[in-house]
């Protein structure tokens, strides 16, 4: 594993990168696979055991970082705008040397949001996607903006980092300081309640094979199912008993699935041949 502080697009991120196995590493196109996290207290290290570490073990080159903001990236005032996300994204590829290679991007909550914009933005680069609980319509983004603001009340000159501090609760004092800053100091809020959402006319236009995950109870599962019935290579599937947390709750479930999807994709990549494992009508759905 190899760890640093990359500069990319004027900002400081902080990158984990896990090799690939040799073999797989010497078939030349397959697509970096990136990982994309959650909103305000999520950072890298969710996807680390879960699906970073067995997608590197299965032949795939993975790169994880924290997004602007979060966990040990810079955190500036503003640019937390979906555009100026594609952009880090963009910019830390380059960094990093990889500007040439198709990426497939696996995002988890908003993260699967930064994805698909990714994908529409930049349909030369990105060769697949993997959402997880992807939040897709505006309902979603109003009820964010309302929990978000009310948690930045709530965080506003609050004495909870300094006491768990003193409990000797490091990570979660440093969790909540960093959600306190991206609150209550930069345009987080704002940037999230001017966003649009997606509508069919977007889906259509996805050009790559996609994999949505989601919990049966999950709010999110109608807009995702709006998303594989318009996109033309797009599967769905729908993991009972669960809500939004799939990544947590379901690792060896949704493992499996990642990485067949995964391979599927790096394989139609690798041979100019097809759309991974997408239904080719936008209208599967599995239920597991």
């Amino acid at each position: 594993m190899a760890m640093a502080f990359v500069l990319a697009n004027a900002l400081r991120f902080h990158v984990q990168r896990l090799p690939a196995t040799a073999a797989a590493a010497s078939a030349p196109g397959r697509p970096v696979v990136v990982f994309l996290h959650g909103l305000v207290v999520d950072n890298l290290s969710s996807f680390y055991c879960p699906l970073a570490l067995p997608a590197a073990r299965a032949g795939h080159e993975v790169v994880l970082y924290d997004l602007r903001g979060h966990g040990r990236s810079e955190r500036p005032a503003t640019g937390y705008d979906s555009a100026a996300a594609v952009r880090d994204l963009v910019s830390l590829l380059g960094a990093l040397g990889l500007g040439h290679r198709r990426v497939h991007l696996v995002g988890n909550s908003h993260g699967g949001t930064l994805a698909l914009h990714t994908a529409l933005a930049r349909p030369d680069l990105v060769a697949g996607l993997t959402l997880l609980e992807p939040p897709l319509g505006g309902a979603w983004v109003e009820n964010m903006v309302d929990t978000l603001s009310a948690a930045a009340l709530s965080l506003e000159d609050s004495p909870v980092p300094a006491e768990l501090l003193s409990l000797r609760l490091r990570k979660a004092a440093n969790l909540t300081a960093i959600a306190d800053d991206l609150l209550n100091r930069t345009s987080l809020i704002d940037d999230m309640a001017a966003s649009l959402p997606f509508g069919p006319a977007d889906y259509a236009r996805l050009s790559c094979p996609a994999l949505i995950v989601c919990g049966e109870h999950s709010e999110l599962v109608p807009e995702a199912r709006e998303l594989a019935r318009h996109a033309p290579c797009a599967t769905i599937e729908i993991l009972p008993g669960l809500g939004h947390d799939v990544l947590k709750e379901s690792s060896g479930v949704l493992r499996k699935s990642v990485l067949a999807h995964l391979e599927a994709t790096a394989a139609a990549a690798v041979t100019g041949t097809g759309t991974g494992t997408g239904t080719g009508t936008g209208t599967g759905a599995l239920v597991r």
